[in-house]
């Protein structure tokens, strides 16, 4: 192989890498910062799901830029804060909005 076609090989490959790097979601967010999310979401998950007072409880968790949603039902007020403390103490959460419901109120 020749040096210039070395020499192109390697342009091309530094331009396709660019291209790749920019990539972005249609909600302006890289690949990495929607697999934060992916991973914070699995990680609260598994809390709940660990969690001998909470684990038979549906509680859904999403999360967006860091930010974690909780929405489900529980019995008591301590309970919906339970959860809400787990998902806190969970690395990269920014914040949570806790939209569980206690039943009966």
């Amino acid at each position: 192989m020749s040096l210039k076609q070395v020499f192109i090989k390697t342009i091309v490959l530094f331009f396709i890498v660019g291209i790749l790097a920019s990539c972005q979601t249609p909600a302006g967010r890289t690949p990495g910062e929607v697999v934060d999310d992916a991973t914070i979401t699995t990680k609260v998950k598994a809390k709940l799901f660990k969690d001998s007072i909470l684990k038979g409880f549906a509680i859904s968790v999403s999360t967006f830029e860091g930010e974690v949603t909780l929405t489900g039902a529980v019995n008591t007020l301590a309970e919906k804060e339970r959860a809400e403390a787990l998902a806190r103490s969970t690395y990269g959460v920014k914040k949570v909005n806790n939209l569980i419901k206690v039943k009966g109120r």
